[in-house]
């Protein structure tokens, strides 16, 4: 594998790596100096974006998302298979372009939501397709507001929704299972000293009536990220930070302990178990993963991480409308612009000249 990108989410999958016999054979950033000092870190050498894919069979796209697509496409037109970063791409139209791309491609795309791989997210999913038809569905991910990087700026294309957000959107698709999501409404909210937004409610409709709730903020002091889904036959609790924990009907289920000299923060959020996964994708089973082959891999492929880019926009486009008082909710498929960032939806769909 090649990283592009020297970022700190960089450093999570490179231990990920590690731990799956996955070698890091080069890195590259924007900063020769970042790209160097992640080099050395690892033992492999730096490279510009340029020489990627630098003979790995898979390079990971962890850059701003502004770069995703175009990274992503150069690494597939060279033979290569992809794992890019949440979220996907900064407009549909870019995701678009990706995925068509990709399915022209020997290479496989898939995308980096690593909590679907988490194992307590992968037995809470069991557990709660036993509980039949949902009518209760909430995921939530509450945390500080970053200090680092570009995620305050508008251009990064959205605020805590479209990036925080893409975490609990992908958990609720996947605990909705077979149920068609029809409509989104969404109330998004900044606080006075950024232009993006930091917090957001969004309500996804389902077809059998379900209606889910999905929080995202960066109001909180500290970090919570959870799920929790009920039907007439019984509740399912999953904890995933800032411990990792489930419960099925308020008593403790049983999870398997971090194996030995595996971060347990790396291995429990579900990098580790994708990273096999992804290696199993390209090269076989290695015999070691805990899900059944490749299953998950498929399922995250660059159609789902558009599908979760496709719920962010129209929630950004719906929440933007309910300030004007249109509170209708945004249909599924999204049919606003393609061209527009989530951020811009936001402000087009409010009039707004922020």
């Amino acid at each position: 594998m090649a990283l592009a990108g020297a970022g700190m989410i960089s450093m999570i999958h490179a231990i990920a790596a590690e731990a799956a016999g996955v070698p890091i054979v080069a890195v590259a950033s924007r900063s020769k100096e970042r790209a160097a000092e992640r080099a050395g870190q690892i033992g492999c050498p730096s490279v510009d974006y340029s020489e990627l894919p630098a003979g790995a069979a898979v390079v990971l796209v962890a850059t701003p998302p502004a770069l995703h697509v175009a990274q992503a496409i150069n690494a597939l037109r060279a033979g290569a298979s992809v794992l890019v970063e949440k979220p996907l791409a900064t407009t549909l139209a870019a995701a678009d372009r990706l995925v068509a791309i990709a399915d022209d491609s020997s290479g496989e795309l898939v995308y980096a939501e690593n909590q679907a791989f988490a194992p307590v997210v992968n037995e809470a999913l069991r557990l709660i397709a036993e509980l039949g038809p949902l009518d209760y569905l909430d995921v939530r991910a509450l945390s500080p507001r970053p200090n680092w990087g570009d995620f305050l700026q508008p251009t990064w294309g959205g605020g805590c929704l479209f990036d925080l957000g893409a975490h609990p959107i992908a958990l609720a698709l996947l605990a909705a299972g077979d149920d068609q999501l029809e409509s989104v409404t969404a109330m998004i909210d900044h606080a006075a000293d950024i232009d993006v937004d930091d917090h957001a409610v969004v309500e996804l409709q389902f077809t059998s009536g379900l209606t889910a709730r999905v929080e995202a903020s960066w109001r909180e002091a500290t970090t919570t990220w959870d799920l929790q889904a009920s039907s007439g036959t019984g509740v399912v609790r999953a904890e995933l930070i800032p411990v990792t924990g489930l419960e099925r009907n308020g008593e403790p289920f049983g999870l398997a302990t971090t194996p030995d000299n595996v971060d347990t923060f790396v291995h429990d959020l579900g990098y580790v178990e994708q990273m096999r996964q992804m290696r199993s994708l390209i090269i076989g089973p290695s015999g070691t993963s805990t899900s059944d082959p490749v299953d998950i891999a498929r399922l995250m492929d660059g159609r789902f991480g558009r599908r979760v880019l496709e719920i962010i926009c129209a929630a950004y486009s719906q929440a933007g409308r309910a300030e004007r008082g249109d509170e209708t909710p945004e249909p599924i498929p999204f049919r606003g612009p393609r061209e527009s960032t989530p951020h811009e939806l936001w402000l087009e769909a409010a009039g707004s000249s922020q």
